[in-house]
């Protein structure tokens, strides 16, 4: 890209973000004075928007959500009482999102049809691993994602190690290659990969991008997708960002899936910019982590993506054409069992914070976690403190180097009661830990995109990949252990605060689920 160029994207990018924020902040000052003009209409608005925070109260005592996300936004709108039951309509309530929705069942159904139609290892993985049944039978039978033989799992970390092996893998595509992440900048790593993906796409190979719109909210123009298109590659935005007050901005895409040919798939906590592969320091080193799974379980991953695809554009697609083993069977080797998984905010079934609770549960001798935010209720809380209490070896690794200041410091305010029960909390001294890792009892292991946070566990849409018995559940342990040599242990005389600080902390867990 020449210079010329180059400033006019950035001019170009920086006048819509600023159109944007200057029509959120508009609207707001309109609503401010319009209640403050002291008029009769004032007046009679307050009154109404007053009765809407009553009985939006009502209305967030009776849904089935967490505990402490009931108590904040009651607590919120009590404080405010005019303006509090409309925020929450506002940022809440998704009434925008009818025909998404139904798509969304709709591609569900039509994935299930076809990841089911033959036995993919139930079964055998039941009769196997009798101490997983419980976690297996949940993802098969109630979420419905199958486990798998016949396939094979290679983790990498750092992002640089995944990178290379993108790169080669990539250039293997011969039908098809689809991306889905919540972050994309043109830079060294998307630059290297947009480059393989302009030639495939001139060789015939179908090629699709898809982005987070608020994730590139100040990294990508809004024409990208027409330049890509130039290139011969498909490209779709997830929920575009609009300047306007409404629901729909709440839920986001925070998935990392490269699919090639449906045989071979990556997923994990690596987006597409330089910062995942230590191209240049942003927040000291940053410890990230990815998956590379082969074989029939590559197969979930790709339904994933299509279903997404199909949402974002409202097409009805045809899964099967993208079946890559319609013609000869998969030949992959066994490693073990492999679970693919996805969370969608929709349904209401938290499947990541139940990944994340049954390793926890069944857990045995240890649980190794490595997590950049740990903002957890109560129940995820609770079995922390009951696994360390009952003897298993629970160890849990958090940045040093933060990204998010206040995020950071209520990540800091659960030290205290998960060391004083026994948890060993490190923190890692070299930068930033972006990963999204669980390893337990040398036999499962969990990578993926979803966070120890109110957002990731209850408001975004997630993907990661349970790993029984395979080749991964060792390299994630190793590499736990490795990192561990650059961790600082925290100490109940670490967790010592002011008074002041103390209180700090006790109002942002009360606000976590706005973070």
């Amino acid at each position: 890209m020449s210079k010329l160029s180059e400033q006019k994207w950035f001019r170009a990018l920086f006048r819509r973000r600023i159109f944007i924020a200057l029509l959120l902040v508009a609207q707001l000052i309109f609503l401010y004075f319009l209640i403050e003009s002291g008029s009769k209409l004032s007046g009679i608005v307050s009154l109404i928007l007053t009765l809407i925070s009553f009985l939006t109260v009502l209305y967030v005592i009776r849904r089935r959500d967490k505990g402490a996300y009931k108590l904040m936004w009651v607590i919120l709108i009590l404080t405010m009482p005019i303006f509090g039951g409309l925020f929450y309509i506002i940022t809440q309530v998704q009434t925008a999102f009818p025909n998404f929705k139904a798509s969304g069942e709709l591609g569900q159904k039509k994935s299930e049809e076809l990841l089911f139609s033959e036995d993919c290892g139930f079964k055998e993985a039941c009769a196997a691993l009798p101490e997983h049944a419980p976690q297996i039978r949940y993802l098969n039978d109630f979420a419905k994602f199958p486990i798998y033989t016949k396939s094979t799992t290679k983790y990498f970390s750092p992002g640089e190690e995944m990178f290379k092996a993108l790169l080669a893998e990539l250039e293997k595509a011969e039908k098809y290659i689809f991306l889905e992440y919540f972050i994309i900048q043109e830079g060294n790593m998307w630059n290297s990969i947009l480059d393989i993906l302009k030639r495939k796409a001139a060789n015939g190979v179908t090629v699709r991008v898809m982005y987070d719109d608020f994730g590139c909210f100040f990294l990508l123009p809004s024409n990208y997708p027409a330049q890509l298109k130039k290139y011969g590659i498909e490209c779709v935005v997830f929920n575009p960002f609009r300047p306007m007050l409404t629901a729909v901005q709440n839920n986001r895409d925070h998935r990392k899936i490269a699919s090639i040919d449906g045989k071979t798939v990556f997923t994990g906590g690596i987006n597409l910019a330089d910062e995942y592969i230590n191209a240049y320091e942003k927040h000291g080193h940053w410890k990230d982590s990815a998956v590379m799974v082969k074989g029939r379980a590559a197969w979930s991953f790709t339904l994933m993506f299509l279903q997404m695809w199909e949402m974002c554009t409202g097409t009805n697609e045809d899964y099967a054409q993208y079946y890559p083993w319609s013609e000869s069977p998969c030949e992959e080797n066994d490693d073990g069992f492999v679970q693919p998984y996805a969370d969608s905010p929709m349904d209401r079934e938290n499947v990541g914070e139940h990944v994340y609770l049954q390793i926890i549960s069944t857990a045995k001798d240890y649980v190794y976690i490595a997590t950049p935010y740990l903002i957890i209720d109560d129940s995820m809380l609770s079995a922390l403190v009951l696994a360390a209490k009952s003897g298993v070896d629970v160890r849990i690794i958090t940045p040093h180097i933060w990204d998010k200041r206040l995020v950071h410091m209520t990540t800091r305010s659960y030290y205290r009661e998960l060391i004083s029960a026994g948890v060993k909390v490190y923190e890692y001294t070299k930068g930033f830990v972006h990963a999204k890792n669980f390893v337990s009892d040398d036999g499962v292991a969990t990578v993926g995109t979803t966070n120890m946070d109110y957002r990731s566990l209850y408001l975004h849409f997630e993907c990661g990949v349970v790993m029984y018995e395979s080749a991964a559940v060792a390299e994630v342990k190793e590499d736990f252990m490795r990192t561990l040599e650059s961790c600082q242990e925290i100490t109940m005389k670490d967790c010592k605060v002011n008074f002041f600080t103390e209180l700090a902390q006790d109002f942002l867990r009360l606000i976590a689920p706005l973070m």
